[in-house]
């Protein structure tokens, strides 16, 4: 497994959105959590300050935000195993013509069924 981190310490920082659950509490107060770390939570006795108090806690976390390439392992098609199995059976020839043979009994088969219901349908 290949792992590639992208990390562009850039002068300017992008801004990031987060989504918030404001809750108002029993007691009064407000709790701001942030969706995508559940863990994370300001309270207040507003909304305002409820949210500012998020925003100090997570910048005193110091985040760093990252993004992994991970490349997939190299593995094999399951079917490629049996890829030329039988190629050096001396039956392999005769089942090949078997399966042709069939496929053209198929193919007069279906031409006689189109035909019939062609003739049906010029009969009406």
């Amino acid at each position: 497994m290949i792992l590639a981190v992208k990390n562009d310490l850039s002068s300017i920082a992008p801004k990031l959105t987060y989504d918030v659950l404001i809750e108002n509490q029993e007691d009064s107060t407000v709790k701001a959590t942030l969706l995508s770390l559940p863990e994370c939570q300001g309270l207040g006795a507003t909304k305002e300050e409820a949210l500012n108090n998020l925003i100090q806690l997570f910048q005193a976390r110091k985040p760093e935000i990252v993004t992994l390439e991970i490349e997939p392992a190299k593995t094999e098609h399951p079917w490629m195993k049996f890829a030329g199995m039988y190629k050096d059976d001396p039956q392999f020839d005769q089942v090949l013509e078997y399966i042709e043979e069939y496929r053209r009994e198929l193919d007069v088969e279906m031409e006689e069924y189109y035909q019939q219901i062609e003739t049906k349908d010029k009969t009406k």
